[in-house]
């Protein structure tokens, strides 16, 4: 059984009034949501707020869901349309993103870089790239930050993302692309490479 047919399981569960089926659910799907809400609202505390927030929204709604998309992306979406509302009720807008990190060097394409860290001048240049890409996500507009923060940090599919996101898979496409411009633009003279390059 893969992990949305295990989700539409649990998700039965619950609507047949196991309550515990949900806290399956938020168990595993709680560090996933909060990295994501953190990407919107940066004060800690308050994403962790606007991630139960969305906890409860989605627990609420999950009798109507019918399972269209996988539950993960519906959670997503309840996650990024809280954070959203929050920040339109505190009279802000999206920042930034979070860091690279270790964990997120897999998905990285300049991986080799981040992970050799045995020299002085790879932790220089890790520590480069990440602030780097970080200066470069914070002045991208919130729907390109969201696009490719979900496509290369969560791993999301582009029909997913286009879910979550509620627009087409061409748009979703076309954010991606035009957020991984930005970026290596910003990266090129750290990594040398020829202008017509992407990395």
């Amino acid at each position: 059984m893969g992990d949305r047919e295990a989700d539409q399981a649990l998700v039965e569960r619950v609507q047949a009034g196991d309550k515990q089926a949900f806290g399956l659910l938020v168990a595993k799907y709680q560090r996933k949501l909060l990295r994501l809400v953190s990407r919107l609202v940066r004060d800690p505390g308050e994403a962790e707020d606007v991630t139960q927030e969305a906890f409860i929204k989605a627990y609420r709604a999950l009798p109507n869901f019918r399972g269209d998309s996988a539950f993960y992306t519906w959670l997503y979406r309840i996650g990024v349309n809280t954070a959203k509302n929050w920040l339109a009720s505190q009279g802000q807008r999206a920042k930034a993103t979070a860091a690279v990190d270790s964990d997120e060097a897999e998905t990285y394409e300049g991986a080799d870089l981040l992970r050799d860290v045995n020299t002085p001048e790879r932790v220089l240049m890790s520590k480069q790239i990440a602030e780097t890409v970080n200066r470069a996500m914070e002045r991208l507009p919130d729907d390109l930050r969201t696009a490719i923060s979900l496509r290369e940090i969560d791993g999301m599919a582009y029909e997913e993302i286009a879910q979550v996101m509620n627009c087409p898979i061409g748009t979703i496409r076309s954010r991606i692309f035009r957020a991984r411009e930005v970026i290596a633009k910003e990266l090129r003279p750290l990594l040398e490479t020829a202008p017509n390059r992407r990395w």
